[in-house]
């Protein structure tokens, strides 16, 4: 497999400097993306990086994931309106060793000799004294050329300004890739189109520091079609983490692209062939509203960052709220992963006791839970059809919680109309 041509066709190559790909033809090549080890999970935002490094170890070269331990402790200021907080070591150790557990999920560390591998800049910088640094890489890169980088002068023009700590974040960046360069044979750096600027602040201090050659390649940022940001909902970022975002609100995210977005992901965020995008986009064209295409990119997106047994789930729980699915499967969960699946329902909670002593659904309903504002309408839908609990539809006003399955020895769901979905906890 050609890799820029890879990146081409799937709409993933932005900038790339003159003979980049002349030297990926010339046999396995290393090359490496950095990950900013803001929190103890990654997010989809950087799933397309992720994936990069995946088509270019597939494409026979050597990948490495750079996480960075010592620029964590600065902060990036590209794309940025003002400085972040700075986290402690311990923080950072612990968003580290969170980003390289999810790391060796995605590439391989055991296929020879393009085997991926994992550095972290802390390593050497830890060891290197801020006089020593500014004397030997400092005196390589002008400030002028410091300050004509894009992402510097937005926040030099900008009231907030710019600290000294992040106007080095440039520099360090960039020794980092002439330590690659130097000590792992490193000869090309990728990242999104922002780290443009960063990246050949690298390969130009090679050039300077000692005559040698390196390359820079970048993909697009990836955005919806509505120009809004890719990866943000209303309650924040989607994460890699599952117990940050459950795997069933991972599926429902890609599940809820629109036609246009689902067509540009396909190709980024999979592996399927251009072949089989185009049958999917062409069969999705023939029926819009069977979402064919947002299930395919769904279903394989959340196989491969939670795996096939998480996506079962989730396939599940989406049949269960919006089908006609039973709730079998939740059966065998812990409490923990019950109340992952109901996340983002409205939840109550009710004296456990009380509930096997034996309550009326009105009762249970109205006065024990908020579910309905009182017990002549929770009487008056019961009596319509439109209450079911543990999707057995109620039938009578007089029915006993005592009759009520406990699932997981804590919970019970009740349906209120058609898409009304409550959890009740007994405690």
């Amino acid at each position: 497999m050609n890799f820029v041509e890879e990146l081409r066709w799937r709409g993933l190559l932005h900038d790339m400097m003159p003979g980049t790909e002349e030297e990926l033809q010339k046999g396995m090549t290393s090359g490496y993306i950095g990950f900013d080890p803001t929190a103890d999970s990654l997010h989809v935002g950087s799933l397309s990086q992720i994936f990069t490094l995946m088509r270019f170890q597939k494409a026979g070269h050597k990948p490495f994931a750079l996480v960075g331990g010592a620029t964590g402790m600065i902060g990036d200021p590209t794309g940025k309106s003002q400085e972040r907080n700075l986290l402690s070591e311990e923080t950072l150790e612990r968003n580290l060793q969170g980003i390289k557990a999810q790391l060796e999920r995605f590439l391989d560390f055991d296929c020879g000799a393009n085997s991926a591998q994992i550095v972290n800049n802390f390593d050497w910088f830890k060891d290197y004294s801020f006089l020593d640094f500014i004397r030997d890489a400092g005196k390589h890169i002008t400030v002028n050329y410091m300050m004509a980088k894009e992402s510097v002068k937005k926040r030099l023009d900008s009231d907030v300004g710019m600290s000294f700590t992040e106007f080095t974040y440039q520099l360090i960046q960039g020794y980092d890739f002439y330590y690659l360069w130097k000590h792992k044979n490193m000869m090309l750096q990728m990242g999104g189109s922002d780290q443009w600027g960063n990246i050949v602040t690298g390969t130009e201090f090679i050039r300077r520091k000692e005559g040698g050659q390196a390359f820079a390649l970048t993909s697009p940022l990836i955005r919806k079609a509505d120009g809004t940001k890719f990866g943000k909902t209303e309650g924040g970022n989607i994460w890699l983490d599952a117990k940050r975002t459950s795997p069933y609100q991972f599926y429902q995210f890609w599940l809820n692209s629109s036609d246009e977005d689902a067509a540009n992901y396909i190709k980024i965020f999979t592996f399927f062939n251009q072949t089989e995008v185009e049958e999917l986009i062409a069969e999705h064209a023939k029926a819009p509203h069977l979402r064919v295409l947002q299930k395919a990119l769904a279903q394989d997106v959340t196989r491969r960052v939670h795996g096939e047994e998480a996506l079962q789930t989730a396939l599940n729980t989406t049949d269960f709220l919006f089908g006609n699915g039973s709730l079998d499967f939740l059966r065998n969960m812990s409490a923990a992963e019950v109340l992952s699946v109901f996340e983002g329902i409205a939840q109550f909670e009710v004296s456990k006791s009380d509930f096997e002593q034996g309550l009326d659904l009105p009762t249970l309903l109205a006065e024990h839970t908020k579910i309905f504002s009182s017990k002549g309408e929770a009487k008056k839908m019961i009596a319509g059809g439109g209450v079911s609990v543990n999707r057995v539809k109620c039938n009578s006003a007089e029915a006993s919680s005592k009759d009520v399955e406990i699932i997981a020895n804590q919970f019970i769901v009740v349906q209120k109309g058609k898409k009304n979905y409550f959890l009740i906890k007994l405690k």
